[in-house]
C-alpha cells in the first residue's frame, strides 16, 4: 500500500475551551501535525460548534495547520468565511452538495485544500465523481453531530476501497472513535491522517498521547 504519511490531528471539539492557547501549545509539543476544527450548524447534524470568529482567533494562535471539517449544509458559503479566517483545508460532505468536482475547485480558488467527507451509511461509490478532484477523502468513522462517539467499524471496508479498487493516492482522514485501540485498524487499512478528539484531549498528558497515538499508527502500517 502507497500511502502518504502517518498525521495526528488532535480535535478541537475535546479541547478545554477555557484554555484553549495552552491545549493547542500542549498537542503541538507533543509533535501534532494538524488541528482538526469540527464545524456544525445545527441543520446538517443536530449540534453547533465553532464559527469563522473563533477560527479566526485559533489561527492567530496556532503554529499548525488548521484543517476545517465543515458538517453544514451550505459548504459554499462557509467555505469562504473559513478560508478567510485562517483555515488550511475546508471538508465538506459528499451528502450535501450535487457537483463535487466544481465544490472542489471553488475551494482550491479559495486558496485551501479540497476535502470531501462520507458519513457512515453513505455508500462510497457516492465519492467517485470527488476521487480526481480531492486534495483529501474524510470517511467518518462515527455519525457526525457529537463527540466521544464508538467507532465503527464497518467503514474500514471504505478506505480500504479508496486505495485499493479506486487507486486513491490522496490523504485519507478518519474522524470519531480514533484512540489507542483503534488507531492501529485504521491506519492498516490505509488511512493516513488520524482525527483524535477526547483521546488526547481527555488524557492525562496530551501531548505524549499523540505521540502514542503516531506510534501505533505507524507500527500498524508496517
Amino acid at each position: 500500500m502507497n500511502a502518504p504519511p502517518i498525521q495526528i490531528a488532535p480535535s478541537l471539539l475535546s479541547v478545554d475551551f477555557g484554555r484553549l492557547a495552552d491545549g493547542l501549545r500542549t498537542v503541538e509539543a507533543g509533535g501534532a501535525d494538524l488541528h482538526h476544527v469540527d464545524v456544525m450548524d445545527g441543520h446538517f447534524v443536530p449540534n453547533l460548534s465553532i464559527g469563522p470568529p473563533v477560527v479566526k482567533a485559533i489561527a492567530r494562535e496556532a503554529k499548525l495547520p488548521l484543517d476545517c471539517h465543515l458538517m453544514v449544509t451550505d459548504p459554499l458559503t462557509y467555505g469562504e468565511r473559513f478560508a478567510k479566517m485562517g483555515a488550511w483545508c475546508v471538508t465538506f460532505h459528499i451528502e450535501v452538495v450535487d457537483d463535487p468536482a466544481a465544490m472542489c475547485a471553488a475551494l482550491r480558488e479559495m486558496g485551501v485544500r479540497a476535502g470531501v467527507a462520507i458519513n457512515p451509511p453513505t455508500p462510497v461509490e457516492r465519492l467517485e465523481p470527488a476521487l480526481e478532484h480531492a486534495d483529501m477523502i474524510l470517511v467518518m468513522s462515527v455519525n457526525p453531530g457529537f463527540g466521544g462517539q464508538s467507532f465503527i467499524p464497518e467503514v474500514l471496508s471504505k478506505v480500504e476501497d479508496l486505495r485499493g479498487r479506486y487507486g486513491f493516492a490522496g490523504d485519507i482522514e478518519m474522524d470519531g472513535g480514533i484512540a489507542l485501540p483503534t488507531i492501529g485498524a485504521c491506519a492498516a487499512a490505509g488511512a493516513n491522517v488520524l482525527v483524535a478528539g477526547s483521546a488526547v484531549y481527555g488524557a492525562d498528558d496530551p501531548g505524549a498521547r499523540v505521540g502514542e497515538l503516531r506510534r501505533l499508527a505507524q507500527e500498524a502500517r508496517g
